[in-house]
């Protein structure tokens, strides 16, 4: 049932001339290619109550990167942001759209992560490809493992009817955002559930971040569960009032963020009252990395994460500095976003 959802008060921005004064430009490199990116570009910001991160990827809008910023502002600036109990999250593993013999290695980096969410769907592979991947990590993790599978969207209805019958015999845990519309989402649901596809619990992603209303899908009854990200949604304060309002199960998860964008998501799934969380959480990407912007990072040790506010190395910093050109393209974005703020 969804909630009602409480008021909160606008916090006051600063200025675009404070904001950029107190950000840097960084470009770290992949591990793996994910979702098309070698380099991953974010802007680090040093607010006055704790270091920040705007960080949409570049193909995103103005419009839609601003919610981003509207987060990063929140959590740089915001001294009353929700308590957080907790002082550990559990996380998964994820594995990009790789081939199978690049699994285990990438799997090592994940320390005692019993869940693995497994990027499918990619454009210019197959379900085979597919098929081949999930066997490999369902065959590395053992049976009790949780295995998740995430399309981004990539089938249509049919074709995702066909995959999860394919990829039944490996017991997944639920399929990530398997079709782009709410209304798939709904019917696809419905046939899990009718049979003779065995069932699959779904999640809704981009029917949440990108929605112009992030609780249609939960009002269509086309979820089992949410996969929340705090940048997208306008920061921790505003995703918290939305899984509260939806009332279904979550999964807090990120965009391939650096530690400090990586904290912030860890501080909104610690947040959450008790028995909201849906398992581990996606919070493990800076294993995908190879850098970072703290010398503490936020990687998983014994499946979990701390959740603190990582410090920012001013040396870390510089060595992962972006071009001047891309350094001069994320000030101008950030500009354009800021005025869209008001």
């Amino acid at each position: 049932m969804i909630a009602e959802r409480p008021e909160t008060q606008p916090l006051p921005r600063p200025s675009f001339d404070e904001v950029r004064e107190r950000a840097r430009v960084v470009s770290i490199p992949t591990r793996t290619r994910f979702r098309g990116v070698t380099e991953r570009e974010a802007l680090i910001i040093e607010g006055p109550e704790r270091f920040s991160e705007f960080s949409p990827f570049p193909e995103y809008a103005d419009a839609e990167a601003a919610t981003w910023l509207a987060a990063a502002l929140e959590y740089g600036w915001s001294a009353g942001l929700p308590m957080a109990p907790r002082d550990r999250v559990e996380v998964n593993a994820t594995i990009p759209a790789i081939g199978p013999d690049a699994v285990a290695p990438l799997l090592a980096s994940f320390d005692g992560c019993t869940t693995v969410k497994v990027k499918v769907a990619e454009r210019g592979q197959n379900l085979d490809d597919d098929v081949a991947r999930v066997r490999r990590v369902r065959e590395l993790m053992g049976p009790e493992a949780r295995v998740r599978i995430d399309a981004n969207a990539g089938w249509s209805y049919n074709e995702a009817i066909t995959a999860l019958r394919a990829l039944a015999p490996f017991d997944l845990d639920y399929a990530e955002q398997p079709c782009a519309q709410v209304s798939d989402l709904a019917r696809l649901r419905e046939a899990l559930s009718a049979g003779p596809t065995p069932h699959v619990r779904i999640a809704a992603d981009e029917s949440v971040r990108k929605a112009d209303d992030p609780l249609a899908v939960a009002r269509a009854g086309a979820a089992d569960l949410l996969v929340v990200k705090a940048q997208p949604l306008g920061g921790i304060t505003r995703a918290r009032e939305i899984i509260l309002e939806a009332g279904l199960p979550v999964v807090v998860s990120s965009a391939l963020d650096t530690s400090v964008g990586i904290s912030m998501g860890a501080h909104l799934a610690a947040s959450l009252p008790d028995g909201v969380l849906d398992g581990p959480c996606g919070l493990a990407t800076v294993s995908l990395l190879a850098g970072d912007v703290v010398r503490d990072s936020l990687v998983p040790s014994g499946g979990s994460i701390a959740v603190h506010t990582p410090v920012v190395e001013a040396e870390l910093v510089d060595r992962f500095a972006a071009s001047p050109e891309r350094e001069a393209w994320w000030i101008a974005r950030l500009e354009r976003c800021h005025a869209l703020l008001g």
